[in-house]
């Protein structure tokens, strides 16, 4: 799918429904909604495969699944970046009114780095065809990490950005609105607000070492990975303010997307001697994260009734 029509066309839909998000819909301040959240998450899911269909209808059958694996594996792999968003935001005190800009911007930005990620990649690949099998040794180390690692909480004072942007300007206490620089005695300060953006850009790139080569697995069509990257990224936000609340209880999935990253990387190692179709591996992706969250749930329902039933124990004595 090398039509540069296709690619101006996606960018300027892409863009149109930002602004009309940002401009329109959420021009002013305001917490948003579990309600909200889910219509949004919905219409975001809904747009994706209708995008889906059209290449189907257009492209066929094969690129139709290789856009539905890589939408699923990078939104599943978008959960981290929601745990993520979790800790900062309470680190930086930014109160829920204002999170919604910050994570604009940062998936705005996101959106820019991850397309020119994209497109080294392809180049490197076109040109450097066994990089294929380090990008899948690394991801067979990042899913082996991942599965082992504890949970680690942020240490943003120790972000390169953040140090950069203290010493540039004065940091305010609180924030200022929706600023992320405001006027003050004269000069320029930073706000919390854009000391989370600069988190939240910095590790967003660390996040795509992963789920890139994990697309780059499933096909090799610059088009395919960048829209699915996309199409995951644009409903993030909505995602985070359905899930923030509730992600503590889904304990196992962690190790769900370290599965994950495990066979997309053995794919991309095996893709020489092992032809595994893309209907397989979207199974098998769609098999872990349902074994994962089911296997979350079951925990946490066994471990509430349990306290239950020490609560009563506890009443009656």
């Amino acid at each position: 799918m090398g039509n540069p029509a296709l690619w101006i066309g996606f960018n300027l839909a892409v863009l149109l429904l930002l602004a009309l998000d940002l401009g329109v819909i959420n021009r002013r301040a305001h917490e948003i909604s579990i309600r909200a959240a889910l219509v949004w998450s919905a219409v975001w899911v809904t747009l994706s495969l209708c995008f889906c269909l059209w290449i189907y209808s257009a492209h066929g059958r094969e690129p139709a699944l290789q856009f539905l694996t890589g939408y699923l594996i990078e939104k599943s792999l978008s959960v981290d970046n929601i745990f993520l968003f979790v800790l900062l935001f309470g680190y930086f005190g930014i109160a829920p009114r204002y999170q919604h800009r910050v994570l604009y911007w940062g998936i705005l930005g996101a959106l820019v780095m991850r397309g020119a990620m994209i497109g080294l990649g392809t180049a490197l690949i076109s040109r450097f065809e066994w990089l294929l099998y380090l990008f899948g040794a690394f991801l067979l180390f990042a899913g082996a990490r991942m599965f082992f690692q504890k949970d680690m909480k942020p240490q943003p004072e120790r972000n390169p950005l953040v140090r950069a942007a203290r010493k540039l300007f004065p940091v305010t206490n609180e924030a200022r609105g929706q600023h992320l620089l405001v006027r003050e005695e004269g000069r320029w300060a930073a706000t919390p607000l854009l000391l989370a953006l600069l988190v939240i850009e910095s590790t967003d790139i660390a996040f795509a070492l992963d789920s890139i080569p994990a697309v780059f697995s499933v096909t090799r069509d610059p088009f395919i990975v960048y829209t699915s990257n996309v199409c995951a990224i644009l409903g993030l936000r909505a995602f985070y303010f359905l899930l923030a609340g509730v992600l503590p209880y889904f304990r196992y999935l962690g190790r769900g997307l370290a599965a994950v990253l495990v066979l997309v990387g053995l794919k991309m190692i095996c893709a020489k001697w092992v032809d595994v179709p893309t209907f397989a591996t979207l199974a098998g992706v769609a098999a872990m994260l349902t074994i994962a969250t089911v296997a979350s749930v079951l925990a946490a329902r066994r471990e509430s009734s349990q306290k239950l039933a020490d609560t009563g124990r506890g009443t009656s004595a």
